[in-house]
């Protein structure tokens, strides 16, 4: 492609040919009206000056034209997914690209939205549509093509125009799957605590939205952990206040579901999934104390040491009745014990109660063991650390605690070194498994020595360490609704004081304790769920090692059966990707496992009705159209694809179009001077001369 130009060089300054010609102006003017002989000729020398001044070049540029630049933007966020939206939107696609191409000279760029990145952020597709013409010069961009349900949600502001707004002064079209009238209810989370203090409710503020409400009744189940708590009738729009009890540490998965109505498009959304982290606001543990001994102090100092346990720590040496003696008070070493508060009506106030080398000698009336039986019946938490005092007629055994104790005394105490040493089923068991030093072959531990060890027979529970000729060392038991723990040495202190090399003392009776209080993550036999992105971790625990056949289920009822990998010693784990947002069901036949995919409120479900109206005004503003691919009757109906000049329109009933933005490329140019030269010189010489003629009367012009 060929195209000629003027191109000026001018020689001297442009002040100065303007000056030269406001004078050669004025001069010519003044000859005219003179009736001057010569006078045009002169005005024509004074122009013939000006062009040699102004040096005016004849310019020759070959050039090769520039393909236009469409950008086709495709929706792939996770509400495109719903229905039929997939299939057209990849019909549409297809098309598209097909009469790009046929148009010729069209450079067409098509870019997809990340599923992934519309988990967090919803669909952004003018994102997608800036990085795809990121490198294009905006002279060259013909126009764009979105292909999405729209619902988008980074459309930018018009202000001050949408050539502005948009980098590129081109038509934008939108074509929108889905079908007219959708119809979707959904669930709007407006609060959502993510912690809450066990045994304490948390409140979940929500209201029940409707794109097509027609008065239908609407019934709201309330479920924790799987479990239906509570059904609330509830109205389209309202808030609701849900108070949702937590229960237990750990996650509280909190389901909230309303029932779907006929035409909906998706039931997705009628359900939202609340995790609410429990976690407990003070540890309360009573600590009793028999007869001094150094592990006391290490009770002491391992139970104050963390800031969430609030400790009550009494060392009983005075027997009750001998509170109301008449003893002066400034001879009394010890206060009377507070038996009846602290055993009687505040017990259910402790969420752990340890006796530490206590033996009876009347100082606690049988009436307050029992209440601690009873207590730990209805789910409290003992801990029984021993010494020679169990193995006489005062120990605890012979007391109200026999009956949950989970071992008897033999009588035949062991006075001597020896190393503790994993079972074969602690190494199964949380409590135990992988202790610091610890080989999970064969349970011997690279631990320090005791030297003595309370004999006695197993009578219930599970033994999870022991001693020498595998006499039971520490026993777990579960009574009733609670739990019961039995250290059958009062020589873990040696551990706590890296006596011949230690051992790991301080990880150990943290695990017990938080087994004796419950903490999920110490469930000897359980099921376990967790996500990140669409990455779901199946965990399951089992003491007893027995294998059950585990299947995730997904919130449409989809079943997956899952191959389970040992990790650990009663750990086996899977790890499995899944395709879409919601609550799965993870189920070995015993246990079930929830856990929630995704945002508990996403952005990108918040509203899943497919609607023209969001990108209309910025489409319009640059000329472009929004249509429906789906018409009335279900079929896709894809425009056809023109090239069109500028305008203020690019679209019609039945077509979109792009703009032809006539871009090139210079390959060559050639420049050729029109007024310098002898041609140049000879035409301002004559015309010179020639005006000198006619002033002279020698060149007789016209009648003058």
């Amino acid at each position: 492609m060929t195209s000629f130009t003027v191109d000026f060089s001018p020689l001297v300054p442009l002040w100065l040919i303007a000056a030269f010609a406001a004078a050669a102006l004025a001069i010519s003017l003044a000859l005219i009206l003179r009736r001057a002989r010569g006078a045009w000729l002169r005005a024509a020398a004074f122009a013939l000056a000006l062009i040699g001044l102004a040096d005016p070049n004849l310019v020759q540029e070959t050039r090769r034209p520039l393909n236009d630049i469409v950008a086709v933007v495709v929706d792939r966020s996770e509400s495109q997914h719903l229905g039929d939206r997939a299939g057209q939107t990849d019909r549409a696609r297809d098309a598209v690209e097909a009469r790009l191409k046929a148009l010729g000279n069209v450079d067409t760029r098509v870019v997809e939205t990340s599923r992934e990145e519309s988990d967090v952020e919803g669909t952004r597709l003018f994102s997608a549509l800036r990085g795809a013409l990121a490198d294009a010069p905006p002279e060259r961009v013909g126009g764009a093509i979105l292909i999405t349900d729209g619902d988008a949600h980074d459309i930018p502001n018009l202000a001050p125009s949408a050539a502005a707004a948009l980098g590129f002064d081109a038509p934008l079209h939108a074509l929108i799957t889905g079908h007219e009238g959708e119809r979707q209810r959904r669930i709007e989370l407006i609060e959502a605590p993510r912690y809450g203090i066990v045994g304490k409710d948390q409140v979940i503020a929500l209201r029940v939205l409707d794109s097509a409400d027609r008065g239908e009744p609407v019934v709201l189940s309330v479920r924790r952990d799987g479990a239906t708590i509570a059904e609330l009738d509830a109205k389209v729009g309202e808030r609701i206040n849900v108070e949702a009890p937590i229960d237990h540490a750990g996650p509280n998965v909190i389901e909230l579901e309303v029932a779907p109505v006929e035409g909906e498009l998706a039931t997705d959304s009628n359900r939202a999934v609340v995790n609410i982290e429990g976690v407990r606001d003070k540890l309360h543990v009573l600590l009793v104390s028999g007869k001094p001994h150094p592990g006391e102090r290490m009770w002491r100092n391992l139970l104050k040491s963390d800031p969430n346990v609030d400790l009550v720590h009494f060392t009983i040496l005075r027997p009750p009745e001998k509170g109301g003696d008449g003893t002066p008070i400034n001879e009394l070493s010890l206060i009377a014990f507070p038996v009846a508060d602290l055993f009687g009506r505040k017990i259910k106030d402790f969420d752990l109660i340890i006796f530490d080398r206590y033996a009876q000698q009347s100082i606690l009336p049988y009436a307050y063991l029992d209440n601690i039986a009873n207590y730990v019946r209805e789910g409290g938490a003992l801990l029984m650390a021993e010494g020679p005092e169990f193995s006489t007629p005062d120990g605890l055994f012979y007391s109200p605690l026999g009956a949950i104790a989970p071992a008897e005394p033999t009588g035949e105490d062991v006075e001597g070194p020896f190393q503790a040493k994993v079972s074969e089923e602690g190494l199964r068991h949380p409590v135990t498994r992988g202790l610091s030093g610890l080989d999970a072959k064969s349970g011997d531990g690279a631990w320090g020595r005791w030297f003595r060890l309370i004999g006695a027979r197993a009578t219930g529970g599970d033994t999870v360490m022991s001693g020498p000729d595998d006499k039971p060392l520490l026993m777990l038991s579960r009574v009733d609704k609670g739990r019961v723990g039995l250290l059958l040495s009062d020589q873990m202190w040696l551990w706590a004081r890296g006596y011949d090399g230690g051992g790991p003392y301080l990880d150990l009776l943290r695990r017990l304790a938080h087994w004796l209080m419950k903490e999920p993550e110490l469930e000897e036999e359980a099921l376990r769920a967790s996500a990140k992105g669409r990455d779901v971790t199946v965990e399951r625990q089992s003491a007893s090692g027995a294998e059950r056949e585990t299947d995730l289920v997904a919130p449409d009822g989809t079943r997956t059966k899952l191959t389970m990998a040992p990790e650990a010693p009663g750990l086996s784990r899977a790890d499995i990707t899944v395709d879409r947002y919601g609550l799965y069901r993870a189920e070995d036949g015993q246990h079930v496992a929830l856990v929630s995919v995704g945002p508990d409120n996403p952005l990108e479900l918040q509203d899943v009705v497919s609607t023209p109206e969001k990108l209309r005004p910025i489409a319009e503003a640059t000329g472009g159209t929004v249509r429906r691919l789906a018409a009335a009757g279900g079929d896709v109906a894809i425009p056809r694809v023109v090239g069109l000049n500028s305008g203020p329109s690019y679209g019609g009933s039945d077509y979109i179009g792009i703009k032809r933005t006539g871009s090139s490329e210079l390959i060559g140019a050639r420049s050729t001077s029109l007024a310098s030269g002898f041609f140049g010189l000879a035409l301002l010489l004559g015309a010179v001369v020639a005006a000198w003629l006619a002033e002279a009367g020698r060149l007789r012009l016209g009648g003058s």
